[in-house]
């Protein structure tokens, strides 16, 4: 059995989630235990990031909404943010 992920949450990320529609949070939920299993499960269709986000990557809640995340250790994952896909990206290059 592979070890899981533990997941770390960036400041920021949480506040972000309370600010989510219900219907988002718990998909984000479910999507979250995913990524404690796999963090590239073909379910959260995850991406690594280029240039001037790399080291970062995201992963899909639904087709507008995304998270930012990385890795800070060999199984830890910080979440970073949670926005719409069109603003997503932007807050991570100050995050």
């Amino acid at each position: 059995m592979s070890e899981r992920n533990e997941i770390s949450y960036g400041q920021g990320f949480l506040r972000d989630v309370r600010g989510l529609p219900r219907k988002i949070q718990s998909k984000l939920a479910d999507l979250v235990e995913i990524l404690q299993t796999n963090a590239f499960d073909s379910q959260l269709h995850a991406k690594a990031l280029s240039a001037p986000l790399a080291g970062k990557f995201s992963f899909r809640i639904t087709r507008d909404w995304r998270v930012g995340f990385k890795f800070i250790g060999p199984h830890v994952i910080q979440l970073l943010a949670v926005d719409r896909r069109d603003k997503i990206y932007k807050r991570l290059e100050r995050a």
